[in-house]
């Protein structure tokens, strides 16, 4: 260890919590039928288990600009965690549903406040020409835990008792704390910083209500359902006012001027098509394999693992391609494979072998990797440095509100046109594969539209990088 930049620990200390995080929160999901029988539910009550935490994670998430800026980032992060790990407890000893869900929400707030300031800290440790490859390696945790999350997780459902999915947490994060108490360096705090109310009020009612109503969303019946059509309605009119106050505030919560910076607002943009291709893929993958091809969860979670390694390691390999090169063709390579990869999931036959599976998933994590990170990364360096936190905070609010949005039109597409079609087919799997298609065709063709906002992302960093050049020379 005493060998390792000290630089170095700060990513690792980051990621040991990150990784556990977004980890326990992908594992969940296969857990959901067994729980349904432990507490007697229906799927829609048994589903704010997943659905409460991403409310709660978005809900908190605009604050931790403010609170890393006002008790200090370290500070903010070590408590993030420690709430989180508190959670994982209190669930593993939940009585009921309703105490569950309760302390899941508990998860979620811990997860709001780590997860932005988890880059933030990473960006502070390190300078603009060595971010690419450190966030490229902390992004390993945001982009392989979902992919690898729901093996574990039905692993130990089928193994060993659903309290298990909740304690493992606890070690892990545990260790985590002690090694950002050691390793996370001291940020100065500002003392002058105000929390800004009115902005915080009507961010958090409208982050929460529409992450909300698409968390109550399984198909076409719910689109139609009044609550959900209110919490659309409430959530959207929330986020109007607070862009109206956010515009007087003298400390705004989120500062808007950051999307008149012309790299921030594509990177923001690129990551979250991304993001939106990446859980698309969480949630048609399964279905393929298990209700058309007929595999097991196991067989499931191999087919994940070749796109999560290439992802991985093309994200390393892209982070310092970054650093060397700058933005020269790297994003949108990154998306021209990923859209490439994704439509030709949209050409699956019956008797399609599956190691064709296995081949493009793990294109498409090339694709991702040379994406994801990459993109945002770029973005954050276009912003001033004083203003990292809460870009950070903004740059994650927004993505968790695409991955929300992308599962649950997926997800309603998939159940509607299966329905449609399973009255012209003449099977089931029929049905099923050609809608799996039909949804891979969608996102491939979302995919392959922002090709060009790649483009666009690459030239407006080398020109913010010319003229900060040049301001400097001067």
């Amino acid at each position: 260890m005493k060998n390792i930049p000290k630089k170095w620990m700060v990513v690792c200390a980051v990621l040991f919590g990150s990784f556990t995080m977004i980890l326990n929160n992908s594992m969940l999901n296969p857990a959901i039928p067994q729980l349904m029988n432990v507490f007697e539910a229906d799927a829609v009550a048994t589903g704010w288990v997943i659905t409460i935490f991403m409310v709660a994670m978005g809900m908190t998430m605009p604050l931790t600009g403010y609170l890393g800026d006002k008790i200090g980032k370290k500070e903010a992060y070590i408590l993030g965690l420690g709430i989180f790990v508190l959670g994982s407890l209190l669930g593993a000893l939940s009585w009921n549903l309703p105490s569950l869900i309760v302390f899941r929400g508990l998860q979620g707030i811990g997860g709001g406040v780590m997860m932005p300031l988890s880059m933030t800290l990473i960006f502070d440790a390190f300078p603009r020409n060595e971010r690419g490859l450190a966030t490229g390696v902390w992004g390993v945790a945001s982009m392989m835990a979902p992919t690898i999350g729901p093996t574990l997780g039905g692993f130990i459902v089928e193994t060993s008792n659903w309290k298990y999915l909740f304690l493992v947490n606890i070690p892990f994060g545990l260790l985590g704390i002690i090694a950002a108490v050691i390793y996370l360096p001291k940020i100065a705090r500002s003392g002058q910083i105000k929390l800004d109310r009115w902005g915080f009020l009507f961010v958090t009612a409208g982050v929460g209500s529409i992450p909300l109503a698409f968390g109550r969303m399984s198909d076409l019946t719910h689109l139609t359902e009044w609550i959900n059509g209110v919490l659309l309605l409430l959530g959207a009119l929330c986020l109007y006012v607070f862009v109206q106050v956010e515009k007087r505030a003298e400390q705004p919560l989120l500062d808007l001027s950051l999307f008149r910076i012309p790299a921030y607002s594509l990177s923001i943009w690129v990551a979250g098509i991304s993001s939106i291709g990446l859980f698309a893929g969480i949630f048609l993958v399964p279905l393929l394999l298990q209700q058309v091809y007929d595999y097991g969860p196991i067989m499931t979670g191999l087919v994940f693992l070749p796109s999560a390694l290439f992802t991985g390691l093309t994200m390393s390999i892209g982070g310092r391609m970054l650093d060397k090169r700058g933005p020269s063709g790297i994003m949108t390579a990154g998306m021209m494979i990923a859209a490439v990869g994704t439509f030709a999931l949209g050409y699956l036959h019956l008797e399609t072998a599956l190691w064709y599976i296995f081949a493009w998933m793990a294109i498409r994590g090339v694709g991702m990797g040379l994406t994801t990170m990459p993109a945002t990364t770029t973005g954050m360096n276009a912003i001033p440095e004083g203003l990292i936190s809460r870009g950070s905070a903004m740059n994650n609010v927004l993505r968790q509100m695409s991955s929300a949005f992308g599962i649950v039109f997926i997800s309603v597409f998939f159940e509607v046109r299966r329905g449609q079609l399973a009255l012209v087919s003449t099977s089931f799997e029929e049905a099923t594969l050609q809608a799996i298609n039909e949804g891979f065709f969608i996102v491939g063709f979302l995919t392959a539209l922002s090709i060009p906002a790649a483009y666009w992302l690459e030239k407006k960093a080398k020109q913010g990088e010319q003229e900060r050049v040049n301001s400097t020379a001067s």
